[in-house]
Formats: structure tokens, sequence, C-alpha cells
């Protein structure tokens, strides 16, 4: 296994993203110096969340009682719960877009500088993400530490551009961003943190693709994509009888590429169930009124997220803009055939453990779940080629690529 460097990492980390993974891979590896967050059921006040009974406890504290950093030792935790109840306050505020911007602007600066006056202890490093990490970056350059930021999804200006269409085509969906000047401000600071970085990693080539048509510095960008951890009970997908079962997760909206699920399940009708796990950013009406019998559940603790897994015969993900979505790596790793977008970032080989089809085209997705009941045998045969491209993207295999690139000199 590659040595990243003579020292350790500090992690700056806001929400839980991917269950904690890299501060635990860089512990397992004994470079890990420090996890900082903002809210973890390991310290503070939210530990109490965690003896809660499930029955009564809301979705969101649920949700919250499930952010373990498993593998990750309590005394290299730092945790800000003042913080992190402020930002939680702050987004449930939120009434438009503007707003939305300006909180997470202000998260991130807050965020920084919370860990800068924490101090870095014996870091050799600082590893961050995209709009949480300038100020941190910044500070680590100045005493010749190393720096990574992780760009989790495409730039700003892609995402902008491919998401213009989408409101106008379906403007009574979400709120119109014509008048937010800090988007411009938040596409500055993401640049930026891409000048302080030694090392820009991507999840897929997709995003590296976003950096260089936004003028980035994509010579510095190293691709690695993530892995997960194989669901219990993952198995061959046999459908028999019932209807086919189609699963799609994540926060239902325009970037998920909602109206175009919801316009494939009407194509189908009775022929498939559709579900789709997360929490609904978009209005409930437009929703009920092309709904297509397509069940919405709300967002779901990712405790629970394994049984939705179960449940399904294939996952479908029709985004416009992503980075290397993980419920695509979770859902081959449940033995789930995917149906996405070359915009997901996804690893999905077409035609063999699921199909890529275009963006906005309801039609194609619509044909892919049609193959699933006209041939029977093809969800058996993609579910096996399913299971085995998830045994290349594990978190041990995915362990192995991040270290490899912390351990490249930057460019």
């Amino acid at each position: 296994m590659p040595n990243p460097n003579s020292g350790a990492w500090a992690v700056a980390q806001i929400g839980s993203r991917m269950h904690y993974a890299v501060p635990r891979i860089l512990h397992q590896n004994g470079i890990l110096e420090r996890l900082y967050t903002d809210l973890c059921a390991v310290e503070g006040w939210p530990r109490a969340l965690r003896w809660l009974p499930r029955g009564i406890c809301p979705s969101p504290l649920a949700r919250l009682s499930d952010r373990v950093p498993a593998g990750v030792p309590r005394s290299t935790i730092a945790s800000f719960p003042g913080f992190g109840l402020r930002y939680a306050w702050k987004r449930a505020s939120i009434r438009s877009l503007q707003e939305y911007t300006a909180v997470h602007l202000w998260a991130g600066t807050v965020f920084c500088e919370a860990v800068i006056r924490s101090g870095l202890g014996n870091a050799r490093g600082v590893y961050t993400f995209n709009s949480a990490g300038l100020e941190l970056l910044r500070h680590a350059r100045e005493r010749g530490l190393r720096t990574v930021v992780e760009q989790t999804i495409a730039p700003i200006p892609v995402e902008d551009q491919l998401l213009l269409r989408e409101r106008r085509a379906f403007p009574d969906w979400e709120p119109s961003p014509a008048a937010n000047p800090l988007r411009a401000l938040a596409a500055s600071r993401e640049r930026s943190e891409w000048e302080a970085a030694g090392i820009v990693l991507c999840g897929s080539e997709f995003v590296r693709d976003g950096i260089r048509a936004a003028g980035g510095p994509a010579g510095r960008c190293h691709v690695v994509p993530y892995g997960v951890a194989a669901p219990p009970g993952a198995a061959l997908r046999r459908r028999g009888r019932r209807p086919l079962r189609v699963l799609t997760a994540g926060e239902a909206g325009l970037r998920k590429g909602a109206p175009y699920l919801l316009a494939a399940a009407r194509t189908l009708g009775a022929s498939a169930q559709f579900r789709w796990v997360g929490s609904i950013t978009v209005s409930r009406g437009a929703l009920r009124a092309r709904s297509g019998g397509v069940e919405f559940t709300g967002a779901v603790p990712p405790s629970r997220i394994a049984e939705h897994y179960a449940w399904a015969d294939v996952f479908v993900l029709p985004s416009i803009c992503e980075g290397s979505a993980a419920v695509c790596y979770e859902a081959l790793a449940a033995g789930l055939p995917v149906i996405a977008t070359p915009n997901c970032g996804s690893v999905v080989r077409d035609g063999l453990d699921g199909f890529i089809v275009p963006i906005r085209d309801p039609g194609a997705i619509a044909a892919a779940i049609e193959r699933f009941l006209s041939d029977p045998a093809l969800l058996a045969a993609m579910s096996a080629a399913a299971l085995k491209t998830a045994a290349g993207f594990t978190l041990e295999k995915y362990a192995g690529r991040l270290l490899a690139a912390l351990a490249t000199k930057p460019a």
C-alpha cells in the first residue's frame, strides 16, 4: 500500500459523506491526525440521540443519530455541535435559492474558521471537500502542508448550464434562480479552492471534464471512483410473476431528472412499480400532477436504505448532473442492474450490468426497463454482472485508489 506522506492528514468534513469513508481509510492506514466535522452522534449533545427509540424519533433526528464515524476513534474526532445546530436551523429556514447559496457560503467559511481555531495538531496535510475548504486550504498552504480538495459534483458553471434548461422546461417545479447574484460568488470560491489545492480529487471523468470546461486545473485532477460496502443479503435478482420493482434514491428534484423518471413511469403503467427514496425538493403539486403512480417515501436514515435495495429489481438514476453518485455503487453492490445517464458519473457498463441512457430521455428509460420486462433472463444475468462489477468497487478497493492518489506529487 502506498504511503501518501510521512505524516498524517486532517480531514474537514461537514456531514457524513459516504459514511465517513475517507477518515476511516486514513485511520486504518495510520495516517489520520484528526476528523473535523459539524455534528456526529458520538460527540457532544447528539450522543443522546442514539438512545432514543427509532419508533418515536423524528426522521431528521434519526438521520443525525446515524452519523457514527465507525472505525474512527473518538479521540481523533473534533466536532462543532454549536455550528452544526446553527447550520441545521439556517437550512430549515431557507425560502429561496439565493438563501440556499448564502447559507452554504456561510457554512463553508465558518466551518473552516472553526477548524483553524482548533488547530491542526501534527497534520502534514489537509483533506477538504468542495465549498467547505477554501480558508483551511489557504491556511494549510501557508504553513507548507499538503492540500487536497475533493470535488463531489460537476463545477457550478456546468451544473447551472445544465439546470437552466430544466427550469425553463419545468417552471412550476422549483423556484426560479434568476436573481441569485451569490451563485457567481460560490463559483469563484470553488475555483479558488482548486487553485489552493495541490490535488483535486474527482469521483468520475464527468467531474474532471467539467473542471476542464470551467477553465480549472484538469492537470491536477485525479479521478478516484468510490467504493461501498455490500448491503446484507445482496443476491441475484429474479422477478417471478409480480410487476418489476424499480427503485430511485436521492433528492427528488430537477437535478436528479425527476420529470423524466415520472414520464417513463406513466409510459409503463402497471407493468412496473416505482419507488423514489429521498427528500423532495420540488413542488408537491407538480409531483402529484405527474407522479405516474411513483411512490415517494421521503428521506430515510442511512440505516434503512438497505431494505429498499432489497425490495427492488432494478435501480434507475436519470440525473442531469452528479459527481459519481454513491447510490449507483450501492445498487450494484445489492445486485441491482442500474439504468443511469452519463452525467451520473457511474461505473455502470452499458449492456453488461445495466444501461447508460441519454439525459432528458424518458423514452430511453422506459425502453431500458422494458428490456427486463420482455426478457426474464436478462434481470438475473445483469444482476450477476452487477455483483461482479461491485467487487471492484468495495471500500478496500477504494482505499487503494485513494491512497495512490494522495501519494502522487502535486503538479
